[in-house]
């Protein structure tokens, strides 16, 4: 798979184009929005990596363009922003996931893997499709909101697996117990599951 990383800190940026490409991926990398949008015009990829804070524009201007010129690439953003417009900007305009700075490229590398394997995933009445962000309960369509949509998310994409509490939290604008308590029970109610509370570490949606 050929990537194209967008990251204006060069030490990050010569530390994930190494991770990566001993990971088996083709990296060609960007230090400027500039740079990156000329390479996505003279190369095809199958994921873009995009920091949003930029010197000169932003991660979230940069895919609105490739956008207009029709190029659907998958596109995870990587962010030190905890900012929910943004956010919800992002996936509006296509993006599969965000990575909050810090984070250890072994979280990226798991996030990519996640992503291309779990496509589509069907548990109970509830249909998730990866590519198109699309939620459906009993066949209707479901708009969970952003928040929402990003815990329900991570805790499928995760299923049988333990989501700590901090990874939830990075999803908050202001992280709290009680807020995230309150995003986990509407979910479970809008979409009738039951999400396990491993007290002082986490949730965790069980397998069925």
């Amino acid at each position: 798979m050929k990537i194209l990383l967008l990251e204006d800190d060069q030490i990050l940026n010569e530390t994930l184009e190494l991770f990566l490409t001993k990971a088996g991926y083709e990296v060609d990398t960007a230090l400027s929005m500039e740079e990156a949008e000329n390479l996505s015009f003279d190369n095809r990829y199958d994921l873009y990596l995009l920091d949003i804070n930029l010197p000169k524009g932003d991660g979230l201007e940069l895919l609105e363009s490739l956008r207009y010129a029709e190029d659907n690439t998958p596109t995870i953003f990587i962010t030190a922003l905890r900012d929910m417009d943004s956010m919800a900007k992002g996936f509006k305009l296509g993006a599969i996931d965000y990575i909050k700075k810090p984070f250890n490229p072994e979280e990226l590398l798991i996030r990519i893997d996640a992503k291309f394997a779990t496509a589509n995933i069907s548990y109970g009445d509830i249909e998730y499709d990866g590519e198109s962000k699309i939620i459906r309960y009993k066949g209707e369509v479901l708009d969970l909101g952003i928040v929402q949509f990003v815990i329900f998310e991570k805790l499928l994409c995760n299923c049988g697996s333990l989501v700590t509490t901090q990874e939830l939290y990075d999803v908050l604008e202001h992280s709290s117990n009680s807020a995230l308590r309150v995003a986990i029970t509407k979910i479970k109610q809008r979409l009738n599951i039951d999400i396990k509370n491993i007290r002082g570490k986490g949730y965790m949606l069980e397998k069925i």
